[in-house]
């Protein structure tokens, strides 16, 4: 059995180029030696945990959804917003809730201490991430986001 103290994981920090989105992470199944975004038949852990910190006044991710992914979280510390599509719930301590495939989402801090939650997410092989409004995918495997546009099933000439 491979142990770790989430103590003595380091903080990685994601942020976006403006500032706008902004989070630490723990990524607790990585340092447990699970390879980032790689599902059970590539090696990988059957769900990835990652302790999140998400300071007063930051929002986490744009909104966003995943064609394949579910998500669990679980409020330690501290008070937000969860956006859901058009709606938004309050979530603070001792909270849990799942984020299903297909619902556009992101958690913004609405307190004055930090937001401390896990998420623990069950580890597709591949999924489609979406940007409601924003004309963009991010694809798993691949790690790439694209822009995309709207087209029929045949190109044309097909």
């Amino acid at each position: 059995m491979k142990k770790v103290n989430y103590n003595d994981i380091e903080w990685t920090q994601r942020r976006s180029p403006n500032g706008t989105y902004e989070l630490g992470r723990r990524e607790l199944s990585v340092e447990l030696g699970c390879p980032r975004h790689v599902g059970p038949g590539g090696g990988g852990h059957p769900f990835d945990v990652e302790l999140s910190r998400l300071a007063p006044g930051k929002t986490n991710w744009p909104l966003h959804s995943h064609a394949a992914q579910y998500e669990f979280y679980i409020i330690l510390a501290g008070r937000g917003m969860v956006r859901e599509g058009e709606e938004t719930s309050e979530v603070s301590a001792g909270d849990c809730f799942i984020i299903p495939p297909g619902v556009a989402h992101n958690m913004t801090n609405t307190g004055d201490e930090d937001l401390l939650y896990y998420i623990i997410a069950d580890n597709q092989p591949a999924d489609v991430v979406s940007y409601p409004g924003k004309n963009k995918l991010f694809l798993k495997p691949g790690f790439k986001t694209y822009a995309i546009e709207e087209t029929g099933y045949y190109d044309p000439g097909d």
